[in-house]
């Protein structure tokens, strides 16, 4: 079982821990909804020195990258822009999802999921060919969430003046290095805030500095439920490598202009454009009580059935939400099959919540 820099801080802080991906990470401190408040009310920080941080670098890289991914790295034109994309195979279905972030046309970081790592970086390197371009892990980095209405201003008290400076020029979805640290106002909550990536030695300095500011210590469950109220997908829940983006309410990530770029998955994409796609993903509401999970089954009158791809309960608005995806005529309502009961669900379009509020007519 691998731990990050940041285990000791962990148990200090009473976090249960378990295994996730073969690395022992917190799940809570001690109220999972408590973390998850915290985040949509103030600010909470996220240990996720797991996830693994790759540099692309060499003179082909703007090319290497516009093959490998869906989204066209092109679109950064800016230093320090952030593009979110799935890697595909050539089916069409998704390896995983990622961040790029363009340092200059010889240079990109990329942070793909903890859980693909091994298989991630056997596929980008295996896709290299004759180009010139070098696929580096960094393992020696750690990465700490900041996240919340006030994570910027209570991490900013914490930085050093160079940091301070780098961070507060930082746009949404930029990221901006300040010697070996990168800082980026990224994250995967819904929430404003930062995931600054920085030397592994140095973590547990930044972890309480934080925490002695105010900011929360979160687990791996409010992270979950943050990011499924803000409707932002997980892989191997929402997609996967038999799930294409189109399926996945992903096609805004997909960029099929130029018509010339031929990225992995292409064709595929294009076919199954042309054809038709059979299934979408949706949110659901459930109306009344109950517990929406995972893989249960959606039944949609007169259209057939879809399934849950992520549930749970959203501690923000107080009712079951849930990703599912179903036939694409699905329309304003279906059913889920719990405990062997069809409960009535309302199909809405996510994010559930947004700026801490609901996003549907609630």
């Amino acid at each position: 079982m691998q731990r990050t820099p940041l285990f000791e801080q962990h148990l200090a802080a009473g976090g249960k821990m378990v295994d996730f991906a073969g690395w022992e990470m917190p799940i809570h401190y001690g109220s999972q909804i408590e973390e998850h408040h915290a985040v949509r009310r103030h600010a909470g920080m996220f240990d996720v020195s797991h996830m693994t941080i790759v540099d692309v670098v060499g003179c082909d890289a703007k090319r290497y990258l516009q093959q490998l991914l869906a989204n066209d790295v092109a679109r950064l034109t800016a230093p320090g822009k952030a593009l979110y994309s799935c890697m595909l195979n050539e089916q069409g279905g998704v390896v995983d999802d990622l961040i790029v972030y363009l340092q200059d046309e010889t240079r990109y970081r990329v942070v793909v999921n903890a859980a693909t790592r091994d298989k991630d970086l056997e596929w980008m390197r295996r896709k290299i060919g004759p180009l010139a371009v070098d696929v580096a892990e960094r393992p020696e980095l750690a990465m700490i969430a900041v996240q919340g209405p006030q994570a910027r201003q209570l991490a900013l008290s914490v930085l050093d003046v160079a940091q301070r400076v780098v961070a507060e020029q930082l746009g949404r979805f930029f990221g901006a290095p300040c010697g070996d640290w990168f800082i980026g106002r990224t994250g995967y909550t819904g929430e404003d805030g930062f995931e600054i990536m920085l030397p592994a030695a140095e973590a547990a300095g930044l972890w309480d500095a934080l925490r002695a500011a105010g900011v929360a210590p979160c687990g791996l469950g409010a992270r979950d439920t943050l990011r499924l109220e803000a409707g932002m997908s997980l892989y191997g829940s929402d997609m996967d490598e038999t799930i294409s983006p189109l399926e996945a309410g992903l096609a805004w990530t997909v960029a099929f202009e130029p018509a010339g770029r031929a990225f992995i998955g292409r064709a595929a994409l294009e076919a199954q454009r042309a054809a038709g796609v059979a299934r979408k993903l949706v949110g659901l509401v459930l109306e009344g009580k109950g517990v929406l999970r995972s893989h249960q089954k959606v039944v949609v009158e007169g259209l057939g059935e879809g399934e849950t791809t992520s549930g749970s309960f959203s501690p923000t608005l107080g009712v079951a939400i849930a990703l599912a995806r179903v036939p694409a005529a699905a329309g304003a309502s279906c059913a889920v099959e719990i405990r062997g009961k069809l409960l009535p669900a309302r199909v809405v379009r996510p994010p559930f919540v947004r700026d801490g509020k609901c996003n549907f007519e609630c």
